[in-house]
């Protein structure tokens, strides 16, 4: 049997190799609808455990979706890596828009071509990276908008 590093990058073994080793992302019922190396959708469903004081998920909730979503697109564009390199995020920042209600879905790109990263890593760095996360709500409203930097940290470097 494959370890989950060779795996190939399908929606099916990223929300599972997420959903194996972020016990967050099981605790929020994030679905992982679609996960390519150009675009992670995941959605939180409408789960009163996790409103805030106003009805809708609470800003925690929607972080972790949204962090979820970048993760699931580092995995998807850099799961070939993963035997030298761990991803790591570095720092994250999130703005609230609009009133969130109901379900909710966030879209993470990369900010920066893989290939660039990936020549990097060759050339001996420790390359960084930023990824965008939209979140909407279902009448496709931005409630959030959200930036996380990653590494892929050589695992040579040690911790």
């Amino acid at each position: 049997m494959s370890n989950m590093a060779a795996m190939s990058a399908d929606q099916m073994s990223i929300g599972e190799m997420l959903a194996a080793t972020v016990p967050m992302a099981r605790t929020l019922n994030l679905e992982f609808v679609e996960t390519t190396p150009d675009k992670a959708v995941v959605s939180l469903p409408d789960q009163g455990a996790y409103h805030n004081h106003v009805g809708g998920p609470h800003a925690g909730a929607m972080f972790t979706l949204g962090e979820s979503a970048s993760g699931a697109i580092v995995l998807a564009a850099f799961g070939d890596q993963l035997s030298r390199a761990v991803p790591l995020a570095v720092r994250a920042e999130i703005a609230y828009k609009k009133l969130a209600m109901g379900a909710v879905t966030a879209t993470a790109t990369l900010g920066r071509p893989a290939a660039e990263v990936v020549a990097e890593l060759d050339a001996g760095q420790r390359p960084e990276f930023p990824v965008s996360i939209e979140i909407r709500r279902a009448d496709g409203a931005v409630t959030g908008e959200m930036s996380v930097l990653w590494t892929l940290r050589p695992t040579d470097q040690g911790k």
